[in-house]
């Protein structure tokens, strides 16, 4: 190997430039919303997971996101690009755990429980930025995941989750976010 090609000068230029590419993405939690809807004491229950399950991708904890899922969760539910198990899923999300490059935020928007008190479904926003050849990418949409609680110990864990509609292009951050306020919400956000 060439030294002066690829010595720690370089590696150190290319973990720079890394750095710098990823301070152009903006990694902050996205708003809450302006219009809010009443929801039971249950369904704030699984908001307040879904909200737990995005933040654990927020603070890059890869041992948390892994904890909000079901053994048997199927993420890109209904795609032909399935990831199936509780150590599938996490390995097709470490990178966006650790916020190389894309950084997906998203936050609980509506739930609701149906006839089983174990069965919650989830559907929210999301911002998914990526940088590529020193360009930043902006897109939002829909998210919906469905939850289901643990019989023995009560604790929602994501069983399904999939993509709710087409991605579309945003401007900014700040169009993106205004977006994202539009997009009502339980009223959960308190406690």
């Amino acid at each position: 190997m060439n030294k002066g090609v690829f010595g720690p000068s370089a590696l150190v230029l290319a973990a720079g430039l890394a750095l710098a590419a990823q301070a152009q993405l903006d990694a902050t939690a996205l708003p809450l919303a302006a219009k809010r809807i009443a929801a039971s004491a249950d369904e704030c229950s699984v908001w307040r997971r879904e909200r737990s399950f995005s933040r654990s991708v927020e603070m890059h904890d890869l041992p948390s996101f892994e904890s909000h899922l079901h053994p048997g969760a199927i993420f890109n539910a209904g795609s032909p690009e399935v990831a199936r198990g509780r150590a599938e899923v996490v390995e097709s999300w470490a990178g966006i755990v650790e916020g190389k490059g894309t950084i997906l935020r998203w936050r609980p928007g509506i739930v609701h429980i149906g006839g089983d008190p174990a069965v919650a479904i989830s559907r929210g926003p999301w911002i998914l930025q990526s940088m590529r050849d020193g360009t930043t990418s902006i897109s939002v949409g829909f998210y919906q995941t469905v939850w289901l609680r643990d019989a023995n110990d009560g604790t929602w864990r994501v069983l399904f989750d999939a993509g709710a509609s087409t991605p579309q292009k945003m401007a900014s951050r700040a169009a993106a976010d205004a977006w994202v306020t539009e997009q009502p919400m339980n009223d959960c956000a308190a406690g």
